[in-house]
């Protein structure tokens, strides 16, 4: 099974437009990200919908932050994309009515409830900013800003 690489390319696209201050089009953040424009402008219009981004048509056109990254979380992003399961692994429904099953189930259910939960509010708790501002010390060749990032 592919892992679900939205978010994170998500959040490089968006820290990348920060950091060159202008719009961006689909086929260049399509060539970025080595996959195709319309994925691109189908992944953006998601961002759009929830206004992190603008978008531009015609010559001078593109895509745009609408927001500073400081007032974006990782969660914001993340619920934006359409909040897709944070887990891969998934719960044996082939025998409803074994309780082995059912004993196996809530557990598991439980169990992946308390990570999602915990994950969210660490989502939440990040803005972009801070992921840029640890890009720009990394390219100082500083230390982490940030040791909780």
């Amino acid at each position: 099974m592919r892992n679900d690489t939205r978010l994170s390319r998500m959040l490089h696209v968006l820290i990348h437009m920060d950091r060159h201050q202008q719009s961006a089009t689909s086929d260049t953040l399509a060539q970025m990200l080595g996959t195709n424009p319309v994925v691109v402008r189908r992944t953006m219009a998601l961002l759009k919908e929830q206004g992190y981004v603008t978008s531009e048509k015609g010559h001078r056109g593109g895509w745009s932050l609408a927001k500073p990254l400081a007032e974006m979380t990782l969660l914001d992003i993340h619920q934006a994309l359409g909040s897709t399961s944070i887990f891969a692994i998934g719960l044996s429904t082939d025998h409803p009515q074994c309780l082995v099953e059912q004993a196996v189930n809530a557990a598991l259910t439980d169990a992946f409830d308390e990570a999602q939960a915990l994950l969210l509010k660490r989502l939440g708790s990040i803005t972009l900013a801070q992921l840029a501002e640890d890009f720009d010390a990394r390219f100082r060749g500083e230390p982490k800003a940030e040791p909780h990032l």
